[in-house]
């Protein structure tokens, strides 16, 4: 297992490296950095744009600029913004714990409620339930998720007046002068909105799953064996069942930091998604560089954590050989 892990991130290196020259080329493809910088600033003299091309290590070459970057990031510094020279490192740190927040708690609500609904729905295949699932399952796969923010903020904010229209936090008296209560009240909306996105793809995985091994000869087996079915169900055919959620779940986790940029827009909330999209439309090069890259690591990061919790929820499968 430590050969295996080791090996896994020694490749993990150059599949790191190829992405972020990826990047590099096709930001300074899109135009020059200083040419963004001059946008609504008015007249600039040639001895402050030669002294802002040096600032930010543009009057080298472009190979060298990307050893330099690579140099600095190995020592935790993704530069300065080009909206203001507000270091990147700030600017990820501020953002940083909102979009966690409201994604871990996404993630473990949707996962929590998925295993029993679709496990109910591939043991009544065909009937009411299931029927009601599955519809609910696919109107949740090709829904947009900023219509369904935009109709709970006409409902639940706007109409009721229950829960604020947006933002991580707001006026504490709202809710009883308590901070914590506040907080909750702007998670409940967007949380809604990515539970019920990321509940669709769960149950159609597990249901899918579950109705192919509920049929199996070993499952047929042990109930001819007189086990209770709740053990049936919930430890051997589950077990068997849940390999596509991990993987759904990997993949979540590895681009957790990536946020759910159309929600956050939505809602407001102040999280990496939203503010990925902002540099993006505004050429702000070093943050779409480190957001990018922070991308990039979780989600191979989350891959291998993914392939190695595969060797103990399924027996079958031997990491010494490669299978």
């Amino acid at each position: 297992m430590f050969r295996y892990i080791i090996r896994r991130l020694l490749y993990m290196i150059p599949v790191a490296l190829g992405i972020s020259i990826i990047t590099f080329m096709t930001m300074y493809a899109a135009g020059d950095p200083i040419s963004i910088i001059r946008m609504g600033k008015g007249n600039i003299t040639p001895d402050t744009l030669e002294a802002l091309r040096v600032y930010y290590d543009l009057d080298k070459p472009v190979p060298v600029q990307y050893i330099n970057w690579i140099a600095n990031v190995l020592q935790f510094n993704f530069g300065r913004s080009l909206r203001g020279g507000q270091p990147v490192n700030l600017i990820i740190g501020n953002w940083f714990w909102e979009t966690v927040k409201l994604q871990l708690v996404s993630i473990v609500i949707a996962l929590g409620i998925s295993i029993p609904v679709g496990i109910m729905s591939a043991r009544k295949q065909y009937s009411k339930q299931d029927v009601i699932v599955t519809s609910f399952s696919l109107f949740g796969v090709s829904m947009p998720t900023f219509w369904l923010g935009i109709i709970l903020i006409i409902v639940f904010s706007f109409n009721l007046g229950w829960l604020p229209s947006g933002g991580s936090a707001g006026d504490p008296r709202l809710w009883w002068n308590n901070p914590v209560l506040d907080s909750i009240a702007h998670l409940i909306m967007p949380v809604m909105v990515l539970v019920y996105v990321q509940l669709a793809q769960n149950i159609r995985l597990i249901r899918a799953n579950m109705l192919e091994i509920l049929r199996s000869d070993y499952i047929l087996a042990a109930r001819a064996s007189g086990i209770s079915e709740r053990k049936i169900v919930y430890k051997y055919a589950l077990r068997n069942a849940i390999g596509p959620v991990i993987t759904f779940l990997g993949i979540s986790l590895g681009t957790i930091i990536a946020g759910a940029p159309m929600t956050e827009y939505v809602f407001s909330w102040p999280g990496l998604g939203r503010k990925f999209v902002q540099a993006t439309t505004d050429l702000d090069f070093p943050v779409v560089m480190a957001i990018t890259m922070i991308i990039t690591v979780m989600a191979l990061v989350a891959n291998l954590i993914v392939d190695i919790s595969y060797v103990y929820l399924d027996p079958r499968i031997s990491i010494e050989k490669g299978k």
